[in-house]
């Protein structure tokens, strides 16, 4: 398999597209944290809340969007989502400017460019599905994925010198311009797109409209499926315990430990690294071990780093230790997550990957939203490394839940993965 292979000009405008709104949302990395800190003066227990409501709330407010983009040209649907979190986002520097910015509007910002998030990635999806062919699918995934990990290692340290001269505000505006040319990017893409056609209600019906049972499709489809669904608990669970442990890290390292906010950033900029390796590897493995034995190995290397964060201590050997988990862990994503994906794609018929794709990341962000409060309490009463200690011995359990058996029919194991 040739990774540097063209996939063609729609996709090179759909993955620029990508690339200038993920950097802008790094480049704006914690930014409603460091406004309510810096500008509104917030404390603890407000910066918390504006954290975990946002992101639970447009899980909430995203439920009817599956189904709604399902049915509707994909590219509309993307350049949409784009410039309602343009619009939403300069909101912020509006208010800002006129002495009106408050904590209220943070969570309102939060809520409406979380659920655009869901509708986006449900409907891009979807659109790449329709762009590349099967059998290009995992180099497209990987390029997303290396592209993903290169604006996790620039976007923060840029952010941060954009705080430093100009204020968190600023990086707010970068983020917003950043979708405003990540529409730009789609509709150059150009060509026609078919309207997706909605089934009859019966056999020479008309089409059926929305119904309630339409919402939970996508859940019923990934349940039922007897890859999916293990797939679903597993990558729900481990991303959940990620996240839940980053305020925890954060907590341990700048407080007790007394590590410089510098020397934190670098111990998480410098492991992405790991993932650009990773996502570049992804392609050339699945085509020498087959896309199987790729997916479940790196899914259970994946579980065995989180324990080790537990152990960091001050000093110059508890920040390599640090860098030295968060390279291994983000590695092994890297490998995985490109070929989970193909795989999920693939598995989904074409008239229901924005539900399917909606469904996961509402769950995605609930359960984060859920995970991050649930260990933030247990910290509380135990302390941040005992709480480490018990969300890494969680992760290694994980791998448990993925799949054991390849529904590949043997005679197409060794074909181009899809």
């Amino acid at each position: 398999m040739r990774t540097r292979r063209s996939l063609g000009r729609p996709f090179g405008w759909l993955w620029a597209a990508y690339a200038v709104s993920t950097l802008g949302t790094w480049l704006a990395f914690d930014a409603f944290a460091l406004i309510a800190i810096i500008v509104l003066h917030a404390g603890p227990a407000e910066v918390s809340a504006l954290a975990a409501a946002g992101p639970a709330v447009a899980a909430l407010v995203a439920l009817p969007l599956g189904p709604w983009v399902e049915f509707r040209r994909k590219r509309p649907v993307m350049i949409a989502m784009d410039l309602v979190r343009f619009a939403a986002l300069m909101s912020v520097p509006a208010a800002f400017a006129f002495g009106g910015l408050g904590l209220t509007q943070l969570a309102v910002v939060s809520v409406l460019v979380g659920a655009a998030d869901i509708a986006f990635t449900a409907a891009s999806g979807a659109c790449l599905k329709a762009l590349v062919r099967p059998e290009d699918l995992l180099v497209a995934n990987g390029r997303f994925e290396s592209t993903t990990w290169t604006a996790t290692l620039l976007g923060p340290p840029l952010g941060g010198a954009v705080v430093a001269a100009f204020g968190p505000v600023m990086t707010v505006v970068g983020n917003a311009v950043s979708y405003l040319l990540s529409a730009a990017g789609i509709r150059a893409i150009g060509g026609g797109e078919p309207q997706p056609e909605r089934p009859p209600v019966a056999a020479g019906g008309a089409p059926a409209r929305l119904r309630f049972g339409d919402l939970f499709e996508g859940w019923r489809f990934i349940l039922a499926d007897p890859e999916l669904r293990p797939l679903f608990a597993n990558t729900i669970l481990v991303n959940g315990l990620i996240m839940a442990t980053s305020p925890l890290l954060a907590v341990l390292m700048l407080g007790p430990l007394g590590f410089a906010p510098w020397q934190y950033g670098l111990a998480f900029a410098v492991p992405c690294v790991g993932g650009l390796l990773g996502s570049r590897l992804a392609p050339r493995l699945v085509q020498r071990f087959g896309r199987h034995r790729v997916m479940i190995a790196s899914g259970v290397l994946r579980a065995c780093w989180l324990p080790w964060l537990a152990f960091v201590h001050s000093g110059p050997g508890g920040l390599v230790l640090v860098m030295a988990v968060e390279f291994g862990l983000i590695t092994c994503m890297g490998v995985f997550n490109p070929v989970f994906a193909t795989r999920r794609l693939t598995l989904t018929p074409p008239d229901r990957v924005a539900r399917v794709l909606s469904a996961w990341s509402v769950t995605s962000k609930a359960s984060i939203a859920a995970l991050t409060a649930l260990w933030g309490l247990l910290a509380a009463f135990t302390g941040p490394r005992t709480a480490l200690a018990a969300a890494g011995l969680l992760a290694m359990t994980t791998p448990l839940l993925l799949p054991r058996r390849d529904r590949t029919p043997s005679k197409n194991r060794d074909a181009p993965p899809g």
